[in-house]
């Protein structure tokens, strides 16, 4: 429970915050209490794969990094990514400024949250073309030695010594997306703008780690660290971001009262954090092999969900479950195979 201390003590606060919100707007206590509790357990539901991905980036940071991912970082994933990120793409979306936009989230959440949904099909794409790399990247990593599947999943690996097969993939995917989804012309033309970023962004974040390398052969393994660490970071707050996104857009179908949506996210992100840093800790994706493998799977998943709902209406409480249920069994696949080893 040591690692998950500071997460109650932002729960405790939050829930005092929500309870104070709740009695000044008249929504009630009581009320505001289980709206802010059940949008945690959303946000856990749906990042409980992005904890696992977290882990398994943070076990090879020094120190000082893991600090600034749990100090900064959780800074940036709560006010950044869940508070100020969706005013941004309102303001964006309407022309207004950033202050009418706050007035507004405040005062009409309704026309906010109307806004808001209507930039989730760009939104969607974005988000959902980084993880579907993401996850490609993973699928046709050669260098990987463990595979969950089997036969099938070493081959496909080993398609990984083509030419960025992940990347061309993706692209065939936005453009089958772009041809032949059924959306209107000006929704059509920001999926592809919006799927294309998404691409662009993942390929410089990965290459960051390639240009850190080259300029740092020779040089101290602190100075590696050092700038291996910051590339890393901002790897795990871009796949933060992409993660937060549906679960920002969700919340609004529990909730249109933005300052509970913060608080409820806020509390949610925390724990994923914390559980984060227990996986790190305990050594959990050493012992339990195939973890990292599910969770993987599920930001797949995830990533085709995304870009299904472009188009289609799929219930939060099914994305957050495909996700668990992935890493259920990828965690039952490593106790089977933990067993046979030490048999």
């Amino acid at each position: 429970m040591k690692d998950f201390r500071f997460s109650f003590l932002v729960t405790f606060v939050c829930l005092a915050l929500a309870g104070y919100w709740g009695a000044r707007g008249g929504m009630g206590i009581l009320s505001a209490l289980t709206l802010t509790a059940a949008l945690g357990v959303m946000e856990v539901s749906l990042s409980f794969d992005n904890a696992v991905v977290n882990a398994a980036v943070l076990k090879n940071m020094s120190a000082r990094w893991q600090r600034i991912f749990l100090t900064l970082g959780i800074l940036i994933a709560v006010f950044g990514m869940r508070l100020l990120f969706p005013i941004v793409i309102v303001a964006a979306a309407t022309g207004l400024g950033m202050r009418e936009v706050s007035g507004m989230a405040l005062t009409q959440p309704e026309e906010y949250a109307r806004h808001l949904a209507a930039s989730h099909a760009g939104i969607a794409a974005f988000g959902g073309m980084f993880l579907l790399l993401v996850f490609l990247s993973f699928l046709f990593d050669a260098e990987r030695q463990v595979f969950w599947l089997g036969r099938a999943e070493a081959r496909i690996a080993r398609l990984g010594r083509l030419k960025a097969p992940g990347v061309t993939l993706a692209l065939l995917a936005l453009l089958g997306i772009h041809l032949w989804l059924p959306l209107p012309p000006s929704a059509r033309a920001t999926v592809l703008s919006a799927g294309l970023g998404g691409v662009a962004l993942f390929l410089l974040v990965s290459g960051l780690d390639g240009f850190f390398a080259s300029e740092t052969r020779g040089k101290s393994v602190a100075d590696t660290a050092k700038r291996g660490g910051a590339a890393s970071f901002l790897y795990l707050e871009t796949l933060d971001a992409s993660f937060s996104f549906d679960g920002v857009i969700g919340a609004f179908a529990i909730t249109r009262d933005v300052v509970l949506i913060m608080l409820g996210l806020g509390i949610g992100a925390m724990f994923v954090r914390s559980l984060t840093v227990h996986l790190v800790r305990r050594g959990t994706l050493d012992e339990y092999v195939f973890l990292e493998h599910g969770a993987h799977y599920a930001i797949g998943a995830l990533a085709i969900i995304m870009l299904a709902g472009i188009t289609l209406h799929i219930p939060e409480i099914f994305t957050g479950l495909a996700g668990v249920a992935i890493i259920a069994l990828a965690l039952v696949s490593s106790i089977r195979h933990k067993r046979r080893k030490t048999q």
